[in-house]
């Protein structure tokens, strides 16, 4: 018998009648599940990990403790738990069984990718210097304010993003302590380590290729998808629909099908989050209109958007590439709204959104996942890539 990790006392599972999640409502669900219960259950994971790291962190002294405090409450306030729900769903679609005795072990494997997912986006905020996070501000703004307030010595500016790059390292370094104190079998152990160790790389690769296609001015659109690919679509579907199949000792046949999903389906996220950082509702998503054109993301849409304008209207293209990564005002961010949606961009980045979707699903569909997994992801795909926030 396993030793339970130190931070969670043996309890009955809290998934013990759940055999379906979605990251969303779903009415086909209703009769059979609470959407929510999944969620709750990382948070509950997420809650008991925390927990666990007091005393070492008091021990530090009280910095430390407020720092990591608030950390705690960037984890656990709001998010969808994409990343843990495919991560189950992958686990389950494998054949897994959702109470046996594995399953604890499991679920806390998937709520560790909450922490890479704060580490992530801890460290692009302070990279996009962006001020709103989830309608709250954003980590490295609040240690700013902190530091102003208060009335310490150097810039607020400086401290804050010093505060959050250590607090966004905190978060991938427990993410490693949650997966090693799961409680995983040995073997289920070691399959896991090569594909948890790819995800990491992957994410902060496509972080860096970011940063310097922004700087170096790369255009096209190929450069952009090449982004999205290893900046969100790697650690967001497919990586843990990945872990989910090596959790489970799944075939090389799932293995495949599940990253083909996840690359197209993750993608076709990215792409509908482009979407959403130019057209989206900010009481929705949580982030002002127009952010991504005044921080100067070179997103698909953009890459469309200029590949348009240098065949059609070089003062167009002018107007562009003047305009992105800049101070715009709001009639400025509506007119390069219009010039978006004149030029086909919008309508070509739906037209991938709808390609890739659909790619995905062939792929999930032709494998031998379960057929409950097989309607749970289409159900994600249509969640993940048709969402408004």
């Amino acid at each position: 018998m396993l030793d339970r990790p130190h931070y969670r006392e043996q309890r009955p599972h809290p998934l013990a009648a759940e055999a379906t999640l979605t990251i969303g409502p779903s009415p086909s669900l209703a009769a059979t599940a609470d959407p929510a219960t999944f969620a709750s259950a990382v948070e509950a994971e997420l809650t008991a990990f925390f927990a666990s790291r007091r005393g070492i962190v008091a021990g530090v002294g009280t910095d430390f403790v407020a720092a990591v405090d608030e950390l705690e409450q960037f984890v656990l306030r709001g998010g969808k738990r994409i990343r843990p729900t495919f991560a189950w769903t992958g686990w389950l679609g494998a054949g897994a069984d959702p109470v046996g005795a594995d399953a604890e072990a499991v679920l806390r494997v998937c709520s560790a990718l909450e922490l890479v997912q704060a580490c992530a986006l801890v460290h692009d905020d302070i990279i996009d210097s962006s001020d709103t996070r989830r309608g709250h501000p954003t980590v490295h703004v609040t240690f700013a304010q902190r530091h102003l307030r208060d009335g310490w010595a150097g810039g607020s500016e400086s401290h804050g993003a010093a505060v959050a790059i250590l607090l966004g390292d905190v978060a991938l370094a427990w993410s490693d302590d949650m997966v090693r104190e799961a409680g995983l079998p040995p073997d289920a152990a070691a399959r896991l380590a090569p594909v948890w160790s790819a995800m990491r790389t992957e994410v902060l690769g496509g972080q860096l290729l970011d940063i310097t296609g922004e700087s170096r001015g790369d255009e096209s659109v190929e450069a952009a998808m090449r982004i999205n690919r290893y900046k969100t679509a790697a650690y967001t579907i497919e990586r843990p629909l990945h872990i989910g199949a090596a959790l489970a000792g799944a075939p090389e046949s799932l293995v495949g099908a599940y990253r083909q999903y996840g690359t197209d389906v993750g993608i076709a996220f990215q792409l509908r989050d482009d979407l959403l950082g130019v057209f989206g509702d900010p009481a929705t998503t949580g982030k002002p209109s127009g952010d991504d054109l005044r921080e100067g993301k070179r997103t698909v849409l953009f890459a469309f958007a200029l590949q348009r304008a240098d065949e059609q209207s070089p003062e167009t293209a002018a107007l562009l590439r003047r305009s992105i990564g800049t101070e715009l005002t709001n009639a400025a961010v509506d007119e390069l709204r219009g010039v978006l949606t004149d030029l086909g961009a919008v309508d070509e980045v739906e037209r991938r959104i709808t390609e890739l979707t659909e790619r995905g699903l062939a792929a999930v569909e032709d494998s031998p996942a379960t057929p409950a997994a097989k309607r749970q992801l289409r159900e994600m795909a249509d969640a993940a890539t048709r969402r408004s926030a």
